[in-house]
């Protein structure tokens, strides 16, 4: 795969938008690890290799197991996650997905049970920012580093 452009050079200004708002959610207050999980399987369910790449590498990195990430995509029959980890991975699916699912109220109204209105606001700018990054990356086909140690 070839990259079609290069967002970053192509408009600088708009990159560095999104890189403060990646930075506030990064800094928000939400565990680190809910954050990884959920910047993975937004990238999951859009395909964004590019991404999956980075938050995988990056969720390892701050102590994530193997098998969490791995059974992310199946996480409804696994016993692997908190009720605050699968109020937020249902939130970023319906979000993900949200022509179709119209963000649903049970979604909402389990989300509302774990987070706090601050935290679900920053929960949704989360999901908000990866979005916008997985279509960027999925978009302009930024390709993901050939890394042989994986």
């Amino acid at each position: 795969m070839e990259t079609r452009l290069n967002a970053y050079k192509a408009s600088p200004d708009a990159i560095a938008a999104m890189t403060r708002l990646e930075e506030y959610v990064g800094s928000c207050g939400l565990e680190h690890s809910l954050i990884h999980l959920v910047k993975t399987r937004a990238s999951q369910i859009n395909g964004c290799a590019y991404c999956l790449h980075m938050h995988t590498s990056d969720a390892r990195k701050a102590g994530e197991s193997e098998v969490r990430l791995y059974l992310l995509s199946g996480w409804r029959e696994s016993g692997l996650y908190t009720p605050r980890e699968r109020a937020a991975l249902a939130w970023t699916e319906a979000l993900t997905n949200v022509a179709d699912t119209g963000a649903p109220s049970q979604d909402y109204e389990q989300g509302r049970a774990h987070f706090t209105e601050k935290e679900f606001v920053d929960l949704t700018l989360l999901i908000g920012t990866i979005n916008v990054w997985n279509r960027i990356s999925v978009g302009f086909r930024a390709v993901h580093p050939n890394d042989r140690k994986l």
